[in-house]
């Protein structure tokens, strides 16, 4: 069942992949925030996909991040998102990523419950 205070946690190693200047946000080889933002929306996600019914998912729609501190290559970033509000198909989560000297980043994040089959149906009638 789907309730408040679902947590989930994932860590990576910023590689080359991660980068600013490899993702085209910048012109440093410092861990993207696009990189951060791909990461929090991932960890957010898998977090509440076990509760969801067959055929059911979430996407997202909504992200408010501060990304507060560079990372280099080679280091861990640890993301932890918390499921902190459930409003019909909405859901809010609560998300912080952190390196060993501490926050990196920080985020609001909105996602909506949706079919998949219905949704995708929707999405593709617009080719």
């Amino acid at each position: 069942m789907l309730n408040t205070g679902i947590k989930n946690t994932i860590t990576i190693t910023v590689n080359n992949d991660k980068t600013a200047k490899a993702m085209g946000s910048g012109t440093l080889d410092v861990f993207a925030t696009p990189a951060m933002v791909a990461l929090m929306e991932q960890t957010a996600a898998e977090s509440v996909q076990p509760f969801l019914d067959e055929g059911v998912t979430s996407v997202g729609t909504k992200i408010n991040v501060e990304h507060l501190s560079a990372d280099p290559l080679g280091i861990e970033i640890t993301c932890e998102s918390e499921l902190s509000e459930i409003d019909g198909r909405k859901l809010c989560f609560e998300i912080i990523c952190s390196d060993k000297c501490g926050i990196v980043g920080k985020a609001y994040h909105e996602r909506f419950l949706i079919k998949s089959e219905s949704f995708m149906n929707k999405t593709n009638a617009k080719l």
